[in-house]
């Protein structure tokens, strides 16, 4: 049997961490260490708690945390059709 709700938080945790990746791995190094250090949570753990991840980017980044978002948001348009990722984005 397939879990739905796994499916979508590994999606939305690759969707992240694609996009982190793409800017540099420094990048993504910085905000996978500040996740745990604030929230004691990693990538995956975002799909439950979107905003930790969103003051992560703030705080690091700034006004630019929102190209970020952006970027994460158009890696999951194609499933914005999914209650559970629509979810996710709306709280992001």
């Amino acid at each position: 049997m397939v879990d739905s709700d796994n499916i979508m938080k590994a999606l939305v945790a690759l969707a992240i961490e694609k996009v982190l990746l793409d800017i540099g791995e420094a990048v993504y190094e910085i905000v996978v260490a500040t996740l745990y250090k604030k929230y004691h949570c990693y990538i995956p753990g975002c799909y439950e708690k979107p905003e930790c991840l969103k003051a992560v980017l703030k705080e690091l980044y700034g006004t630019s945390y929102n190209e970020i978002i952006n970027s994460i948001e158009e890696q999951l348009r194609e499933f914005r059709h999914n209650k559970e990722i629509n979810v996710f984005l709306q709280t992001f």
